[in-house]
């Protein structure tokens, strides 16, 4: 019990001590070195503004390559045991993400214009 209490009386001492060091470092509230991004120049718009909606076919298709680079290299390493079974349920999952593929090709999402 007392290993725990020293380890989380160790981890709020630490968030504390990384809270108390930003505070530090981190200048005067409010000047251009403190916005997170685009060298000090004000945003031209809401962090938290909405996305246009052809992101949505580019997201599948990183899905879909992700995906296949997941299952693929573990497949590699037991496709010689299993045998023909591998191979074909392989070709099944890659025919599923060429469905999606296909899908993002249709949408236009591989378009560079």
């Amino acid at each position: 019990m007392f290993a725990v209490l020293s380890l989380l009386a160790l981890v709020v001492a630490g968030v504390a001590g990384l809270y108390a060091l930003s505070f530090v470092v981190r200048g005067a509230r409010g000047s251009a070195a403190v916005l997170p991004y685009e060298s000090g120049l004000l945003p031209q718009q809401h962090a938290v503004s909405r996305y246009h909606a052809r992101w949505y076919a580019i997201t599948v298709l990183f899905l879909a390559f992700d995906m296949e680079m997941i299952f693929m290299y573990p497949w590699a390493v037991v496709v010689a045991d299993m045998g023909a079974t591998a191979v074909i349920e392989m070709f099944g999952f890659l025919t599923v993400l060429l469905v999606g593929v296909t899908y993002v090709w249709r949408e236009g999402a591989l378009r560079w214009t």
